[in-house]
């Protein structure tokens, strides 16, 4: 409700503006203690062999520098996602970089991974007090030339294995140059095959195994999904997360700011997202676990990601349009989706 009177304020000012000051003012009341947990109902799954209160997460994106977690756990997720992270501090890209198309209900962006590296990432998760399930999204520097990404990664899957309860593998971003050529068949093999060797020896170190999900773009055709499909399984990798922005502008054409490059994301990208994440249950068969994101504005479409595949889902785009009530919406249709399906298997 708060939001609802908020939201024409926020629409009025730059976009990227807009974002920073939300995450600033829900800290506010966190530091004089006025901040309570939101209620969202008890709807717990397990997934990646942890445990969710509830399936409801935080995509990655909203709060890349993992400062402020405290805050952002109050609001009723199962879980969070934090990053994307790279190993070295970068700007992103030049400004403005992220656009509202309020009649699509649609985000454009192209922030180019923005972040403060490593160092200071960690350093604000260690001020965090939340103790959730929290994902940490990795990725590249943009600077890093492709033929070394696996360097990145491996670098920040070794500095965040220990705070992570999972790690994400964001090949997917459409605003870091070639970053989606990790996707191509080779390329993949050789990333998955190279973190999947670094995780055996940071178990046996940290004395735990943390789960390890691939974000995957809704751009792909169906050869590359059974081959993502296949070396998924062949390495172990946990989750995948279908999906990160797209590329098209099916449904915005002829809109203010549809022309703007970057990734779309919000309802007109639903139907795609949910239809890659179906065809990834059907090639991987419950091999690993699938966390659906793109285009959840209402309950009962987070209900929708669980119909086609998922165990999880993610909300990004629909925060920006319905804020925080949203969140206990789509654990209520979630739940009762779950209640439904168990019901009818009896």
């Amino acid at each position: 409700m708060l939001y609802a009177l908020a939201r024409p304020l926020l629409f009025a000012l730059d976009a990227e503006f807009a974002h920073q000051l939300t995450l600033e003012l829900a800290d506010a009341p966190l530091r004089f203690g006025l901040l309570r947990v939101a209620r969202a109902p008890g709807a717990p799954v397990r997934a990646m062999g942890l445990h969710f209160p509830n399936p409801v997460g935080l995509a990655a994106g909203l709060d890349k520098n993992a400062a402020h977690v405290d805050s952002l756990a109050k609001l009723g997720f199962g879980f969070l996602e934090v990053g994307t992270v790279t190993p070295r501090p970068q700007p992103g890209n030049p400004r403005p970089r992220l656009f509202r198309l309020p009649a699509a209900q649609a985000l454009i962006n192209r922030m180019g991974f923005n972040n403060v590296g490593l160092d200071e990432f960690l350093e604000n998760l260690s001020r965090a007090s939340w103790r959730g399930v929290l994902g940490i999204n990795i990725g590249k520097n943009a600077d890093t030339p492709m033929a070394r990404a696996a360097e990145d990664y491996a670098t920040c899957l070794e500095r965040v294995y220990a705070r992570a309860s999972y790690v994400s593998i964001n090949i997917s971003s459409p605003n870091t140059q070639g970053l989606r050529s990790l996707q191509g068949k080779e390329e993949l093999d050789a990333l998955l095959a190279r973190l999947a060797a670094l995780r055996a020896p940071l178990a046996e170190r940290h004395g735990r195994r943390v789960p390890l999900a691939l974000k995957v773009a809704p751009d792909l055709d169906a050869t590359q999904i059974l081959q993502i499909a296949d070396a998924v399984r062949r390495h172990g990798i946990d989750g995948v997360i279908a999906t990160n922005t797209s590329e098209s502008r099916e449904g915005v054409a002829g809109l203010p700011h549809a022309t703007e490059a970057g990734g779309l994301s919000g309802a007109p990208i639903r139907a795609r997202a949910t239809a890659t994440l179906a065809a990834l249950a059907a090639a991987l068969k419950g091999e690993a676990a699938l966390i659906g994101v793109g285009g959840i504005l209402r309950g009962e479409q987070a209900a929708e990601k669980l119909a086609a595949g998922a165990t999880l889902v993610q909300l990004y785009t629909g925060l920006v349009y319905r804020g925080p009530d949203l969140v206990s919406e789509c654990v209520s249709a979630c739940r009762e989706r779950s209640r439904t399906a168990s019901t009818a298997s009896r």
